[in-house]
């Protein structure tokens, strides 16, 4: 700040070359240093600037006032971090302390949760080079387990429907089996799915021949495997986006009414409470999306030719174009993310709609590449794919198919039975407990109901399609 005249009980503090006019009482409340200086009678003691010295940095010295004035920055940059450290250390600030610990802890137990779900391709790096501590931990955690959904609107207690559920991939049999029953009032026709710091989210969908919204969300916990009743969207909203990014849920575009809109919506999940965000770009109705490096992306079709990718900003509230991609037929149905990389599945020429094609944009880059290649499929219907770490999983009726991502494209590795339901699906990843699901008790005659699954074995499809 420039120098001139400030408050009684503020005092200008110069950092290398940069001036903070702060006032006394906080630095005094939360450095041990300032404290003892102000108290010890001595000329410093009384001026109303003060130079420090002593190897403290101006951007230490800024994430410090910070803390202190209760604010939980994020500290992403290595250097930026040790300057805080050092400020730390030198002013003797106990809660930049606290923030820096937290903030080294959360680091540690995200390194861990990457080396528990990658473990089996690292296994032999990770030995050798890792701390043994740090392996040790995420052998303690639990892996994310693929989850897949069938299409299904809302059920009676009377009508009681044994295919309502929720299945997880068990990977070691390589076939679907039972998590949980969805909520009755649940539909998930035309709802928003999303996973949101471990909790499974299914919002609004619809029910009826009409159409109708379902107005309630609901939210699923692995732990306890109890589904709880949230809020749904102030406006009411199916057919539409739906994502989980940084302790918020976000609902874009949609239908209502049989109409395409463009609003778009916020779902705080400490506070409960859904807030409006700005309009999408343009109407837009069952929207792939992808969340990587901490950012989110949604694909805009304008069929039969071209792909806008938007993202959107939190901090600012706003939509940015990232790019545009001009293929016939380039209107797609899947978008996932992978490191800098959002692959776009797509469907082929006009003439062979059961080919789909896969492009991939680079966000740092900002350049396309055509992956070769492409996949069958099965009566038209397009698979869904979700990844964790290096491997991708695809989903259909028929069979699931296990990928590795490589430089080029996506290496077949193995192949399981398929979703043990026909029609459109909804996957994600969530963390089980590492006893298996949680199942709430029930009357032994309809657990055995519930838990049963129809057999896919005729379903099961040989041959790997080859991409």
């Amino acid at each position: 700040l420039a120098s001139g005249t400030h408050p009684a009980g503020w005092v200008r503090v110069r950092v290398e070359e940069s001036w903070f006019t702060v006032e006394r009482a906080l630095l005094a409340k939360y450095s041990d240093y300032f404290c003892a200086l102000f108290e010890s009678g001595m000329k410093e003691s009384h001026q109303d600037e003060l130079h420090l010295k002593g190897g403290v940095h101006a951007r230490g010295f800024l994430i410090a006032l910070s803390v202190c004035r209760g604010e939980s920055p994020t500290i992403s940059d290595p250097d930026v971090l040790m300057d805080a450290v050092e400020c730390a250390a030198f002013l003797q600030v106990g809660c930049l302390v606290q923030h820096l610990f937290f903030g080294v802890q959360q680091l540690f137990h995200s390194a861990a949760l990457f080396l528990c779900d990658a473990f089996d391709d690292l296994k032999e790096v990770a030995e050798s080079t890792l701390p043994e501590d740090l392996l040790q931990y995420s052998q303690s955690l639990s892996p994310t387990t693929y989850i897949a959904i069938g299409t299904h609107s809302p059920s009676m207690d009377l009508l009681h429907d044994s295919f309502r559920v929720v299945c997880y991939l068990d990977e070691k049999e390589g076939e679907w089996k039972h998590l949980t029953n969805l909520p009755t009032l649940c539909s998930t026709s035309m709802a928003g799915v999303a996973v949101l710091d471990n909790r499974l989210y299914i919002v609004g969908g619809v029910y009826g021949y009409g159409k109708d919204t379902v107005d309630s969300s609901f939210c699923y916990n692995p732990d306890s495997g109890v589904w709880t009743a949230l809020p749904g969207p102030q406006q009411p909203r199916y057919d539409f986006t739906l994502l989980g990014h940084e302790g918020r849920l976000y609902a874009i575009g949609g239908e209502f009414q049989k109409r395409i809109i463009s609003t778009a919506e916020c779902y705080n999940i400490e506070k409960g409470e859904w807030t409006f965000i700005q309009h999408a770009p343009r109407p837009v109705a069952s929207a792939a999306c992808a969340v990587t490096r901490r950012r989110m992306f949604v694909c805009f079709w304008k069929p039969p030719d071209t792909t806008d990718i938007y993202e959107y900003v939190p901090v600012k509230d706003e939509w940015k174009l990232a790019t545009t991609m001009v293929k016939p037929q380039s209107y797609g149905h899947c978008m996932v993310a992978h490191r800098d990389n959002l692959y776009v599945m797509r469907n082929g020429p006009c003439d062979d709609f059961l080919r789909c094609l896969m492009d991939c944009y680079n966000i740092t880059t900002g350049q396309w590449t055509a992956l070769s290649g492409h996949y069958i499929n099965s009566k038209g219907a397009l698979f869904t794919a979700m990844i964790r770490g290096d491997t991708v999983f695809t989903v259909k009726h028929m069979l699931t198919l296990e990928y590795t991502i490589t430089g080029d494209g996506w290496k077949p590795r193995r192949q399981m039975k398929g979703f043990p339901k026909s029609g459109s699906l909804w996957t994600c990843l969530l963390r089980l407990p590492k006893t298996g699901p949680v199942i709430p008790q029930l009357d032994s005659e309809r657990k055995e109901e519930e838990m049963s699954l129809p057999d896919t074995s005729e379903g099961f499809v040989e041959a790997i399609p080859q991409l």
